[in-house]
């Protein structure tokens, strides 16, 4: 070992078994058979264990043009639907030797740094939510394997897209309201330009219009617990017939909407039934427990890591929709007679 070296490096490796660097490059990198002879490459092997060497993965990757690295652009890094779609992502890619880094959208917490001086040269591939595709133009994401999640299969801009069957979620939510008679919706709208959110409006109309006598007016709030209350409150004190039935696109939407519904002096569900979308922790702390559509984030992330390996080794993604279930707890009620 060189002199004053706290690392084992390939020369030494060379200098033991008394072959050239590119033989042991070639033995190490198992490349050796029809070139170096057997006894040889037994020999580099076992001059690399007793001196403990490791090979420079980091460089090597480089040189081959891969780095095992998949960046995963998340509008938010502080959601916990996106922390467990970070978890599965990060689970399956560590099976096939990836790493995933995780990238937040400038239009998620504030302006986020770009972590590649180049993105194409440290990048195998990118993940991306739909909610978060502005800063692929940043990043140049774009231009790399790139799988959508919550996207348009129609209008994706990646090589694959990944969704939870939300459309099936918004119906399981009207048809569960409807059968317990209501009939005045009102839909608190996330304030969010995004396919999966238009994909809710649409099926939760349409769904709502195939019953005769009902009513439904949305309107549209920021994700955030505050910005709901703000919007649910002035919604619900309007003019007009007031509904007996919250549709929230979220849980976080949702629990605006318990803090306005309370201030008005109303009752959760005795005046008025709440639903949510994703099943967060916060739809069992609030009181009553929250009726909501369950999103599996981590199969979200795992179908998604499994999505983008198919990509890069040119196979077809599995395809369908991830189901989804409407869970029931005690937000959702038959409507007081009037």
């Amino acid at each position: 070992m060189a002199p004053g070296s706290t690392r084992p490096t390939s020369r030494d490796v060379a200098q033991a078994a008394g072959v050239s660097q590119a033989a042991v490059s070639l033995v190490l990198g198992d490349k050796w058979r029809g070139r170096v002879s057997e006894p040889t490459a037994e020999r580099v092997r076992e001059a690399a264990r007793e001196l403990g060497y490791r090979p420079n993965l980091a460089a090597r990757n480089l040189r081959l043009g891969r780095t095992r690295t998949v960046l995963l652009v998340v509008p938010v890094l502080t959601t916990e639907f996106f922390a467990g779609v970070y978890t599965g992502a990060a689970r399956v890619a560590a099976d096939h030797g990836f790493g995933v880094v995780l990238y937040p959208s400038p239009e998620g917490i504030g302006p986020a740094p770009d972590p590649f001086a180049s993105a194409q040269a440290a990048l195998d591939g990118v993940i991306a939510s739909s909610m978060a595709a502005d800063a692929l133009t940043a990043i140049r994401g774009d231009q790399l394997p790139l799988v959508m999640l919550d996207s348009d299969p129609q209008g994706s801009l990646g090589a694959a897209t990944v969704n939870l069957d939300i459309a099936d979620g918004a119906r399981q939510v009207a048809d569960h309201l409807l059968g317990l008679g209501h009939r005045s919706f009102l839909h608190l709208a996330a304030d969010v330009a995004s396919w999966t959110f238009e994909v809710r409006a649409r099926e939760l109309a349409e769904r709502l219009a195939a019953v005769p006598g009902t009513s439904l007016r949305t309107v549209h709030a920021p994700i955030s617990i505050d910005g709901a209350r703000t919007a649910a409150e002035a919604a619900l004190t309007a003019s007009g017939p007031r509904p007996t039935a919250l549709v929230c696109d979220d849980d976080k939407l949702a629990a605006g909407a318990y803090k306005a519904i309370r201030r008005l002096g109303l009752r959760i569900p005795d005046d008025i039934s709440v639903t949510g979308v994703d099943d967060l922790a916060l739809a069992t702390a609030l009181d009553p427990e929250l009726t909501t559509v369950r999103l599996d984030a981590e199969l979200f992330g795992e179908r998604g890591m499994q999505a983008l390996l198919a990509v890069l080794e040119a196979r077809a993604p599995t395809g369908g929709d991830i189901p989804v279930e409407l869970v029931l707890r005690a937000s959702t009620a038959p409507p007081s007679p009037s």
